[in-house]
């Protein structure tokens, strides 16, 4: 369990983690070198996947990258089908937060035919779905609904659910292209809660929210749809994700 065990050590370290997520959807393979280029000079890690994979450009997606990258890639599943052995690892994901029995476990038990012999790292992670203030790809996949932020202890009691199924992760999520991030406030209730790694992603489109993410707990930020689009994260300084 090197990359678990690699986030755990960051994490006792107070050392602050970032990951691009990588959608196989929107990547372009013949861009790729150009594409990396631009990732942020602290990123730790590339997240790779989507809620649909239409394409089947998953694996190419992985292999285009690692060919071009030595950070850890790491899959962000959004069903069994989207899973390669080419990548590092698996956030082998429950999503927590709905009540729709297929992707609780129904995708997990049809993933265990590609996981069962492949190298991939497994690292259970409790997938919670959050109100970002606008219909996510995940919320119409999936057919469950987000948890509202005007109901922390909700969030709290699945993170903590999350923890006590045996989960080494919890991932809050806005959902792609989030008008709203995860709240400060609840960042930091989790986190207080689990004492386990938290990962945050949805909505994270400027330095400030993402130092608001760091200060509040979260261990990773995820960043997605900001890079995707080349968006600046803006401060006074003009200073971009790259620079960051």
């Amino acid at each position: 369990m090197r990359f678990l065990k690699a986030i755990k050590q960051a994490v006792a370290s107070r050392e602050k983690m970032l990951a691009v997520l990588i959608d196989p959807d929107k990547f372009d393979p013949n861009l790729s070198a150009d594409f990396l280029r631009k990732l942020p000079k602290n990123t730790t890690h590339i997240l790779i996947g989507g809620s649909t994979d239409a394409n089947g450009r998953t694996e190419t997606c992985v292999k285009t990258v690692k060919a071009e990258t030595s950070l850890p890639v790491i899959l962000f599943p959004g069903d069994h089908t989207h899973i390669t052995a080419a990548a590092d690892a698996i956030l082998f994901l429950s999503l927590l937060s709905g009540r729709n029995p297929e992707y609780l476990i129904g995708q997990q038990i049809k993933s265990v035919g590609k996981l069962r012999n492949s190298n991939l790292e497994i690292i259970p992670t409790g997938y919670i779905l959050i109100d970002g203030g606008k219909e996510s790809a995940v919320q119409r996949v999936s057919g469950t609904s987000p948890i509202s932020q005007q109901d922390p202890n909700l969030i709290i009691d699945t993170a903590l659910t999350g923890k006590f199924s045996g989960k080494k992760l919890i991932y809050l999520e806005a959902g792609s292209g989030a008008l709203q991030p995860v709240h400060p406030e609840i960042i930091s209730a989790v986190k207080t809660a689990v004492q386990i790694p938290v990962i945050v992603g949805g909505g994270i489109r400027t330095l400030r929210q993402l130092e608001k993410a760091y200060a509040a707990g979260a261990d990773m930020v995820v960043v997605g749809t900001a890079f995707e689009k080349g968006e600046f994260f803006s401060l006074k300084n003009k200073a971009t994700i790259q620079d960051f």
